[in-house]
């Protein structure tokens, strides 16, 4: 597992309000230095719900490199961190130009 990498994450069956759930995409956002500290990985939702977007959301075309299945959208508010066992399979990695819009939104969201 690595920064960048989109992995399919079972994000389980019972979300509460504007949770996630089920298995769907995520962007691992995590410093590579401080993947293997833990078992614990920080990561951004995906959602293929396109129409449902939002200011911050960061549109994504599907692509051989990236593996989604659908053009869809990095939901950056939804930051979240699970144990590795629900990491099901790498499926691609986001591009530097994707990856360079979520590192501006984090600098942002935690204002720094």
């Amino acid at each position: 597992m690595q920064y960048g990498e989109i992995w399919f994450v079972n994000f389980g069956d019972t979300g509460v309000g504007h949770e996630y759930r089920n298995t769907r995409p995520a962007l691992i956002i995590e410093a590579n230095e401080k993947i293997h500290i833990c078992k614990m990985i920080t990561l951004i939702a995906f959602s293929s719900k396109i129409n449902n977007r939002i200011s911050d959301d960061i549109f994504v075309t599907k692509n051989l490199t990236n593996g989604l299945f659908k053009d869809s959208l990095i939901k950056v508010q939804h930051i979240t961190s699970f144990d590795t066992k629900r990491f099901i399979n790498k499926i691609g990695v986001l591009d530097e130009e994707n990856l360079g819009k979520v590192k501006k939104y984090l600098k942002v969201h935690f204002n720094v």
